[in-house]
């Protein structure tokens, strides 16, 4: 099977402006001590590196070839969106349907994660305002959905070898892809919707920021039994933004299909919201469009780092929406061949975008290639699979 990847260029930068942030990129390495070993020095590689693989760089030098201990983180973040899933109660028959298998004490553990040095400190739920049509729940039972379901978790490195290892201590939020009937049809949303006031930083150099409206919606919903996934997610960073201050901090948020999408749209939030968020990057698996040029223009201002892998057989990281693209450069710089390429008439673009359906293309692209039916193409293992066999792989 083919691997594409995209061509990228060399850095020298060592620091990066995000936003209103600086980071400096350091190390707590002592060069002084030759006296390691081979383990040791792969171990300081990945602390002196950090973040670098994070994407303060754009990822730029580490993707053609995939460097290999990014290699091993982006396999390493799959991991935790591959237990997002087995913690889901998929059993409609079941009166835990749609809530989380296991406590949080030992949701890891039972996923095969308790050697991680991470612990599960928050379960998240997302709140669905669409329902099935009443008459469904009587002529198809099995198709009933909650309004609010489990959809992810908030982990924290707390182990002081893995902290040294990765030289950071690493925040970790993991989202799962649509499950529910419900989900499905807030997928199906997706004309694109402006972004609330406390999600947008206020620029006169582009539009308002648009996002797909069923996204938004999963994000945002409240009830008045339920907290919504963003003021859950607020209130807990904010918790930990406070507790861990005075240390090295990275906030990763990785997910699959719909779960990518939201990961996505919770590193804006994030990054809009604390303004002294410390290094915040996404790795997303198969994830759909999620808003539009101005969106993308507000999470490289915030300084957003986002690492997608996509499938290119995958057809639903080719939705929704469609993209136009200013001229033919921004094509070849993203690595992006499934867009149109010709530059257009202002007029006529402008009059597409106010359609609502005109999405971009977000952060920075790691492309794969697989044969198979839909079903397997978009599959988490498929991804997982593919990124394992990229070791060495150069085209």
């Amino acid at each position: 099977m083919g691997l594409i990847l995209p061509i990228s260029k060399c850095s020298t930068l060592s620091t990066k402006r995000l936003g209103a942030r600086r980071f400096k990129i350091t190390s707590s390495w002592n060069p002084g001590f030759n006296h390691c070993s081979v383990g040791d020095r792969a171990v300081a590689e990945l602390r002196n590196r950090w973040m670098e693989f994070q994407g303060i760089k754009n990822w730029e030098g580490l993707l053609d070839p995939l460097d290999d201990d990014l290699r091993k983180e982006i396999l390493r973040y799959g991991k935790f969106v591959e237990a997002a899933y087995r913690c889901f109660d998929f059993d409609m028959s079941s009166p835990s349907y749609a809530t989380c298998l296991y406590p949080k004490s030992s949701m890891l553990t039972n996923c095969g994660l308790d050697k991680t040095g991470y612990k599960v400190v928050k379960n998240l739920y997302a709140t669905c305002v669409v329902q099935m049509p009443r008459w469904t729940k009587k002529t198809f039972p099995n198709l009933a959905s909650p309004q609010c379901s489990w959809i992810g978790y908030v982990a924290i490195c707390d182990d002081a070898k893995e902290i040294t290892r990765l030289g950071r201590r690493d925040v970790v939020i993991a989202y799962r892809g649509t499950a529910t009937s419900s989900e499905w049809l807030e997928n199906l949303r997706a004309t694109l919707t402006c972004l609330p006031d406390d999600m947008t930083t206020s620029n006169e150099n582009y539009d308002q920021p648009m996002v797909q409206s069923g996204l938004l919606s999963l994000y945002t919903t409240n009830t008045q039994c339920d907290q919504s996934l963003q003021d859950t997610i607020r209130e807990e960073i904010g918790k930990i933004l406070d507790k861990y201050s005075d240390e090295p901090l990275s906030i990763t948020i990785t997910g699959h299909s719909l779960g990518a999408a939201l990961a996505t749209l919770t590193a804006c939030d994030i990054t809009t919201k604390f303004s002294n968020a410390p290094i915040v990057s996404v790795v997303s698996f198969g994830g759909p469009r999620v808003g539009n040029k101005s969106f993308r223009c507000q999470l490289e201002k915030s300084g957003t780092n986002v690492l997608r892998i996509v499938n290119s057989d995958d057809p639903v990281t080719k939705v929704p929406g469609f993209v136009i693209h200013d001229d033919i450069n921004d094509v070849a710089e993203r690595g992006t061949t499934h867009v149109a390429s010709m530059r257009m008439p202002s007029w006529l673009q402008k009059c597409m975008e106010d359609t609502q359906w005109v999405y971009a293309e977000v952060g920075k692209e790691l492309r794969l290639s697989s044969k198979g039916d839909i079903a397997t193409c978009h599959d988490l293992k498929t991804y997982l699979h593919l990124v394992t066999l990229m070791k060495n792989v150069q085209l």
